[in-house]
Formats: structure tokens, sequence, C-alpha cells
């Protein structure tokens, strides 16, 4: 197939402009021409282009070569410009190529048209590709620049005695300099006075060997800044050649704030590893062995965790407390609450026999230490293992139930006054005599069961609890704690756990 060419020829001669067109076609181009002869016209065809060539008559009535080859110059196009001319001198042809014309032959010599023509298209498509190779350098160069100087990180350009040739305005920022203070500079200026030997010294034997003893990668060190204070700052290097010499390019990051939160995210950790000790000292070891009772008590602590509690107490006339409780919040002070509330049940639980006077002394000293901020819901149940009586108290703490030997709900046990440490003066009522039966099972829990959530955000519920506890209230207490707590682990597809889990359950047999 033949090569396509368009062609712009300057003539007022009809016939030599055929002349031209017809070498071309027999040199293989399929050309497509327009012939112009004055100025105005010519301008117009320029802005029809494109055009691959001009052929210039040198000469026309009322136009010239020079005059042409100036539009051409002033419409910012690269096409070359091959004057054909019946007869000029040669000053004037040097003179032509000196002002930016291509090449110039004869008319009556037109067997080297071919060859011109093909060697201005190789070298206009030449000046086309460097121009594009340029402007893509000139792009590149811009976005670099760009993106070095509007990086929160300070970038230094250093040669190989760390001498500083470039610095962006994060320089600044990073360490109170502006990049025409350390411009020129060593790179030790940044550094407090026990690294700069080091720096050098990697620098020279990577010189040396070629072999980075450290990773240059995210490199956690510590900078100096302009008034003498040391920051942490994390440093990237890398190396380049850069008009044949080596250079080293360092991003360097104030670290400040990470380090802060990381030693925040460090301390609660340690906190809550701290709270969950103390809860996990303050539970119960075991269940007591009452004849005609099996009860057991569980805590899962969350992931930060909380202050559930439960606890057996000891009370007067061969009597037991069961007590199950939620101090709000997360973390060692919480534990603390807990603990302290702990200690005042136990001390009150074997002197005093009405458990709504318990939670009200109770809630008297802990209002004193409290605040505003936190406050404990609590459950305390008297148990009478012998007549298989309960009395309870509730502090605000959610409804417990009592469901008979077919698992239905026989009771619930609903608060009976405010969680501790709202109002001092609160004072909280034993319910009545309960008593409970042969294949009777009570179940007590804190909210992180009922409130647990699955991944579409649905509340696992109270019925999911109930349901849980008749599909396994043929096992023993302690098998239908965990029973509980695996099905709100599976409820919750194993995600974190964001509230302890904790529940007591006593099942009623015959008594001895």
């Amino acid at each position: 197939m033949k090569t396509s060419l368009r062609a712009l020829i300057v003539e007022d001669s009809e016939f030599d402009a055929q002349m031209m067109v017809s070498m071309l076609r027999k040199g293989g181009y399929e050309v497509a021409f327009e012939r112009v002869e004055t100025a105005d016209v010519m301008e117009k065809a320029l802005l029809n282009g494109p055009w691959d060539v001009i052929l210039a008559d040198y000469n026309l009535p009322d136009f010239n070569a020079p005059t042409a080859l100036k539009l051409v110059q002033q419409s910012g196009l690269d096409i070359p410009f091959i004057i054909v001319s019946g007869g000029i001198g040669e000053d004037i042809a040097v003179s032509a190529m000196k002002a930016g014309a291509h090449d110039y032959l004869m008319k009556g010599n037109l067997s080297r048209l071919m060859p011109a023509v093909e060697r201005e298209l190789r070298e206009a498509a030449n000046r086309a590709s460097q121009r594009e190779a340029k402007q893509a350098l000139l792009e590149s160069e811009l976005r670099y620049r760009l993106l070095w100087e509007t990086s929160p990180d300070a970038v230094i350009l250093m040669d190989k005695q760390s001498h500083i040739h470039f610095a962006n305005p994060a320089v600044r920022d990073v360490f109170g300099f502006t990049p025409e203070e350390v411009i020129g500079q060593s790179l030790t200026m940044l550094q407090p006075l026990r690294f700069r030997g080091a720096h050098q010294a990697g620098i020279n034997r990577y010189l040396l060997t070629g072999i980075k003893k450290l990773n240059w990668r995210a490199v956690e060190t510590m900078g100096l800044r302009k008034d003498g204070v040391e920051i942490p700052i994390e440093v990237s290097f890398s190396d380049m050649l850069l008009q044949g010499e080596r250079r080293f390019v360092g991003f360097i990051r104030d670290i400040t704030e990470r380090k802060r939160a990381e030693k925040e995210l460090r301390d609660s950790k340690e906190q809550f590893r701290v709270a969950r000790e103390i809860q996990q000292r303050l539970f119960p070891k075991s269940s007591p062995a009452l004849p005609g009772l099996d009860i057991a008590g569980g805590s899962y602590p969350a992931e930060a965790t909380g202050g559930d509690y439960f606890d057996y107490l000891p009370m007067l006339n061969d009597r037991w407390g069961i007590v199950v409780g939620d101090v709000t919040g997360h973390g060692v002070g919480p534990a603390l609450l807990m603990a302290e509330t702990r200690a005042y049940l136990r001390v009150l639980a074997g002197r005093r026999e009405d458990v709504g006077e318990i939670l009200s002394r109770t809630n008297r000293v802990l209002s004193e230490d409290v605040g505003n901020e936190r406050f404990v819901t609590l459950f305390l149940a008297r148990i009478d293992a012998r007549t298989q009586e309960l009395v309870y108290a509730s502090a605000g703490h959610p409804t417990g139930y009592i469901l008979d030997s077919k698992g239905a709900v026989k009771k619930t046990l609903p608060r009976t006054g405010v969680p501790l440490g709202l109002r001092p003066d609160t004072q909280y009522h034993s319910s009545g005599q309960i008593f409970l039966e042969p294949g009777d099972l009570v179940l007590l829990v804190t909210d992180g069961i009922e409130e647990s959530i699955s991944s579409d955000n649905t509340i696992f519920g109270m019925e999911r609890v109930l349901d849980v506890v008749r599909a396994n209230r043929d096992k023993p207490s302690a098998h239908i704690v965990s029973a509980l707590y695996q099905a709100v682990r599976q409820f919750s597809k194993n995600s974190v756990q964001m509230d302890d889990v904790t529940a007591i359950v006593l099942k009623v047999s015959d008594p001895v």
C-alpha cells in the first residue's frame, strides 16, 4: 500500500505543481495536495491542515518563499519546507536555509525531490519524537516537583558527602529550618550529635561495598529541630544517578503524634491487662455445694475488660447470697469500683439478713466514691437451701428469670430500684419470699449477653437467651452457662467482643 502524503504547494504554475506531484506519486506516495498563490490563501490552508510537506517556488507574482516560510513559522507548525525554484542563486538559497528552509532544489533537476522529501519527513518525525519526549520529561519533572513541594514529609537531596542540594518546603514544618537554610549544609545539622557519625559511616560503607547494613525503608530514629528539640522521625532513603553523580534522596516524617498514640495504646492495653487481672482474681473459684441446688456462674471478659461481677456470699443462718453486677465503663476504673463493691457486699452480707438493707448501705458508701461518671447495676438474691426460698433486691439490673420444669417462664425478677451510686439516699427494698420448686431454674445475666450484636446489627435479645437455656435445661448449670457464651459468640461470628458476658444459673432439685 502506498504511503499517504499531504502536500501544500506554493506555486503559480499548475504545470510545475503537477510535475512535482507526479514525481512523488512515482516514488510511492498517495499524494493529496493544495496549490496556493497568495499569503491569504496560504494562511487559510495552514489552518485547514495538517500538512506533511510544503513545496514552494521562490518567486510568485504576488507572493514568495521567504514570506511563506514566515507564515509557517508564525503558525508554530513544524512542517518540512522545501524550496523548488527555476533559477535562484546559491547565495539566495543559503540565505533561505539560514532563515529556516529545510532544503532547496532546482525545477530542472526534480530527481532530488523524492530523496529530499523522504529525508525531511524522517527529520520531522525525529523532531516530533524529541518534542514529545521533552514534553513528557517536563511534565514528569513538574509532577515530581509538585509532589515534593506539596508533600507533608520533608524531602532532601544529598551528595555522597551528605551535603544537601535540595529541600522541599515541608523541611520547615518538620525541622523548623527554611529550605534556604539547609541547602549547602550537611545532613548532620538535622541529627542529634550522637547519631551523626553513624550516618556518614553507613553512606561510605554502601558506596564502597554496595551493601546496605540497615534497611533504608521506614527507619525510625531521632531528628534535631532548629530550636534544639529532639523529635522522633521515620526516614526512608534511596540512591540515584543524577547527571552522572551519585545522589541520595531522603523522605523524613515527623512521627511525634504517632509515637504518642502508640504510647497511649500501650498504656491502654496495660490498663486493660491490669483490669482483667483484677477482675479475674475477684471471681469465686468455685460454686457453693448446697443440698438440692446446682449453682454455676461464669464471666467472659470483653476485649476491653468491662466491670462485670458475680459472686457467692456466705450469709447469716447458713444462707447464701447470689450476686450479679455490672459497673459502667471499661478498664481499671470499673475494675477497681467492682472490687470496692465486692468488699462492701462481703462485709455487709455477714452482718445483715435483709438484702434491701445491704444494697442501701452499699449505695450510700459508693455514692461518695463514684461521682457522676459511673454507676453499678447489681442483683442480690438470698438463697435458703433448706427451704428453697429466694428473696432478692435489684439495683437497676437486667431482669432475672425463673423457668419451670418445662422451660416456661414461671416468674420474672425485675429491678426494685435504680443503680447503685446514683443517689445516696435511695432505699432498696427486698422482694417477697419466692419459693422454688424441684425442676425450677433461676437465670441471672448481665446485659452483655442480651445486647450482643451480629454482623448485620441484629441484637441477640432475651428470647434467644431463653431458647438456649431451654435447649440445655437438662444439662448441669455449668454447661448451660458455657452454652450461653458459645451461642453469643457464634451469633456475633466471633467478632470483637464489646462487653463482658456474665451469667449465673441455679437449678433446683429435691431438698435433702
